[in-house]
């Protein structure tokens, strides 16, 4: 046998690995068998970078034992990156089988093993949509149509049953302030997705809307009502990370149409809901409860009884989905990129990643629109000159026109494979709404004009475009562990937070009937939105043109890690997505 300084070759010319001094170490001597049979060998191999120590073979039993080595769930892809390139590889060979001096019998990889068709893969992802993405999008509505249904309610004569006297002309202002400073704190929250099974936490939290609820409908003055407005904001806090629990479940490229899905449910509760206050308003003489109560009462109760679906439904990962047979199991969890593990640095990384806070930016502008026209439409079309019963009828065709064309636009986006465009086009729709109801004054359009109440359109199905696109665009590109998604995610729903309290204040009533500040002030944030997403578009391009370039200079080198450039500094991703293929979504 010839000695080389890195491997050595039997008789069979069969290539294996030696340690640093190019020598395998047995336990009697370089090359010997163990005691009794010279066929008969057990055998530790690691890589060449390990020190002479960590070659040598122990004793049977500890061999049969594994040696000690730490053991990892392959076909799980949240431990599947856990020390997969730095822990010992055992290789046994079977004591009845005649092997070659040097030939060694390999360990099965179930990964590889592992094989599936499109259309398996395909019955996955529609089990997932029919039975995660339509119960989330159920839900979503719910709380939806808890938080905005103040809006209908209020000009269904809650005004005048809660005001105090003297009168505070901000009773109402605080109660929607209430919901989004708990919003704000607890926003947190979204990374108990991650700590917590999903079946337990949302279940609690769609229970804990709806006792809130419905006990809205018993309020007997604001500052009961703003206390409980405080409360349902906690609750509703909590569901906010229901686009990173979708990552657990889809692709990259999946991710935007099933996010559309579950946030298109928002202008359909919202419709839904200016057309339930319409019918409780017009049988409001056949009815004994005063119609803003029955309004909160019907709407909560709803929820109260989806929980216990939702906890018998929802799957905390892809292994725990009990509709999917065993082998559809696997295939979702193998068709899935592996996570990196967690680390502390990667979670600060992501606080420095530019992505995150630019698209937490976009949200806070977008918020200003988002978090303010619901819960102010019924109120500017009052104002417009139009009756309660008409301003609750002319609010649902907005968000029903927002609710189809958010379908369509993230449909598409997922077929292009792309973000940036579809969202500045929508920006741009949205500020020209505004813009338009901004300048009616100017432009002498009288208050009831029909040219003002279409504006209405292009202002809402652009910003519910841009939420939908925004948040999509975030999970797309926070690559490395779960654990640093999940920062990066809260890092955008905190900051989007701090949008909806400002926007609490827009609407003044003594603005009315024009509301020009507040039209002005949305008009401009849509704006600006424009500029931050086609810049964050630039920077990502540069960024996939840098790792191009540098993955062609090193010539595909094995084991080559990409620079990590998101995080305003060049770290070294590994593992999971942290492979040669990751590009930025643009």
């Amino acid at each position: 046998m010839t000695m080389f300084s890195n491997y050595t070759f039997d008789s069979g010319n069969k290539e294996q690995p030696t340690n640093n001094n190019g020598a395998i170490t047995s336990s009697n001597s370089s090359m010997s068998a163990t005691t009794g049979d010279e066929n008969k060998r057990k055998m530790i191999i690691t890589p060449p970078s390990t020190s002479t120590a960590s070659w040598e073979s122990s004793s049977s039993d500890s061999l049969e034992k594994g040696g000690g080595e730490e053991e990892c769930d392959e076909d799980d892809p949240f431990e599947r990156g856990r020390g997969k390139y730095n822990r010992s590889r055992r290789q046994d060979v079977d004591d009845g089988e005649e092997q070659s001096p040097m030939t060694v019998k390999r360990k099965p990889n179930p990964r590889k093993e592992l094989s599936f068709t499109a259309e398996e893969e395909r019955a996955v992802v529609r089990k997932f949509d029919k039975k995660v993405v339509v119960l989330m999008a159920v839900l979503y509505m719910l709380a939806f149509l808890d938080r905005s249904n103040i809006g209908n309610a209020r000009i269904a004569n809650m005004d005048n049953d809660l005001q105090s006297n003297p009168p505070n002309p901000q009773f109402y202002s605080h109660a929607l302030s209430s919901f989004y400073l708990a919003y704000l704190l607890f926003e947190w929250m979204a990374i108990l997705w991650r700590l917590i099974p999903a079946h337990i936490y949302v279940s609690v939290l769609v229970a804990s809307w709806g006792v809130v609820a419905c006990l809205q409908g018993i309020a007997t003055s604001y500052p009961v009502l703003i206390v409980l407005r405080f409360l349902l904001g906690i609750g509703e806090a909590g569901f906010t990370g229901v686009p990173f629990y979708l990552s657990f479940f889809f692709k990259r490229e999946e991710l935007a149409l099933r996010t559309a899905i579950f946030i298109s449910a928002a202008p359909l509760a919202t419709s839904f809901s200016s057309t339930l206050a319409f019918a409780i308003t017009s049988l409001s003489s056949l009815i004994p409860l005063a119609p803003w109560r029955l309004l909160f009462l019907l709407e909560g109760l709803p929820c109260i009884l989806i929980a216990p679906l939702a906890y018998s439904l929802l799957p905390s990962t892809p292994s725990t989905a009990p509709f999917l047979t065993p082998r559809q199991k696997k295939i979702a969890r193998f068709r899935l990129p592996s996570p990196s593990p967690p680390s502390t640095s990667s979670s600060l990384t992501a606080l420095r990643d530019p992505i995150a806070w630019t698209t937490s930016l976009i949200i806070l502008l977008t918020n200003l629109a988002y978090s303010s026209l619901p819960a102010f439409l019924p109120t500017i079309l009052t104002s417009m000159g139009h009756t309660p019963l008409s301003s609750q009828a002319l609010s649902a065709p907005p968000y029903l026109l927002s609710f189809l064309a958010v379908l369509i636009t993230a449909y598409l986006s997922d077929l292009y494979r792309t973000r940036g465009p579809f969202l500045v086009f929508h920006a741009c729709f949205s500020c020209a709404g505004y813009l338009l109801l901004s300048l009616s004054q100017s432009f002498s359009l009288p208050p009831g004009s029909w040219v003002r109440y279409c504006a209405v359109f292009p202002a809402a199905v652009g910003f519910f475009n841009v939420i939908v696109l925004t948040i999509a665009w975030n999970v797309n590109n926070q690559h490395g562990d779960p654990k640093a998604k999940s920062v990066g995610f809260a890092l955008m729903q905190v900051v989007g937070q701090l949008g909806p309290l400002a926007a609490t204040r827009l609407y003044p009533d003594r603005d009315g009937p024009y509301y020009t500040f507040g039209m002005g002030v949305c008009a401009a944030a849509m704006g600006m939105v424009v500029v931050l997403a086609m810049g964050l578009r630039v920077y990502m391009r540069r960024e996939n043109q840098k790792w191009e370039r540098e993955q062609g200079e090193r010539g595909g080198e094995e084991g080559v890690m990409l620079m990590d450039r998101g995080g305003g500094g060049d770290q070294e991703r590994g593992g999971g997505e942290a492979e040669r293929g990751f590009r930025y979504m643009l």
